[in-house]
């Protein structure tokens, strides 16, 4: 079983295989969601792109039935600046792989108003973030950013989170809820993607990460570092973070770290 979601703290939780995360990542999401849904009568659910959706599956396959969907408030860490139709979208990733297989309202789902301006695209969904605090559906931190139940994220091998990457301004933007990027490294360049102070604000965060392609990233992230910043995007949440945090490691991703991490 997952790591009891109760408790404010950080949690590693190291598995052998991909298979096992994705079952102990069922686990935890439901539990975590039945928990929120009762206590509030909702849960906000923020996705990510990459892996995460397939990882997803088993939270499909075992809670399909039992999991109270139509409680779920859906919303997305990052966006590719693609037609949601696109395979680029991380909205179409995440229908084709889980959104079309569970009965979340589509009322209750809020990917980006496409258009071909990013800057544009970023706006319009900060807007939308702000109409849904005013509306008192998101709470606020006490640094005034919204505050989501449960973020679902992962890192790439350069340490980049969402899509806040080394060597990019983006990383530092501490007013915006929600900013842009055109030249991203990793394709498609233009992308819009929450802040730090965002993500950081959230009440759980699930980081999924399996592959030893991302072993030197979780390396760097989950061990001490010396200088005036941390030395990649995702040590930042690592260090800032507010929320109750589980890692979801397989054994190639937790290769790199101390037997007693």
């Amino acid at each position: 079983m997952a790591s009891n979601p109760m408790n404010k703290k950080r949690h590693v939780i190291k598995l052998k295989t991909e298979q096992e995360v994705a079952v102990n990542l069922a686990s935890y999401i439901a539990d975590l969601s039945d928990k929120i849904v009762r206590q509030k009568g909702y849960i906000t659910v923020v996705l990510s792109g990459g892996t995460l959706i397939h990882t997803m599956r088993e939270l499909v396959k075992t809670y399909k039935e039992s999991v109270n969907w139509s409680k779920w408030l859906v919303f997305w860490v990052d966006e590719r600046v693609y037609p949601l139709d696109s395979s680029w979208s991380n909205y179409k990733l995440a229908m084709d792989g889980f959104l079309s297989k569970v009965p979340i309202p589509a009322e209750n789902i809020y990917p980006i108003n496409y258009t071909p301006d990013p800057d544009a695209v970023a706006i319009d969904y900060e807007s939308r973030l702000k109409k849904l605090v005013k509306e008192r559906t998101l709470p606020q931190s006490s640094g005034g950013f919204p505050i989501f139940d449960l973020m679902l994220l992962g890192i790439g091998p350069d340490g980049h989170l969402a899509s806040l990457f080394p060597g990019h301004p983006q990383r530092f933007e501490k007013k915006c809820w929600v900013t842009f990027i055109t030249d991203s490294p990793k394709p498609p360049p233009p992308r819009i993607t929450f802040t730090f102070p965002v993500i950081n604000a959230a009440t759980y965060i699930a980081m999924v990460v399996t592959g030893g392609e991302l072993a030197d990233a979780v390396r760097k992230t989950l061990g001490p570092f010396v200088g005036p910043m941390p030395p990649i995007p995702c040590k930042e949440l690592q260090v800032e973070a507010s929320a109750d945090m589980t890692w979801f490691l397989d054994g190639p991703a937790a290769s790199k770290l101390p037997t007693t991490e």
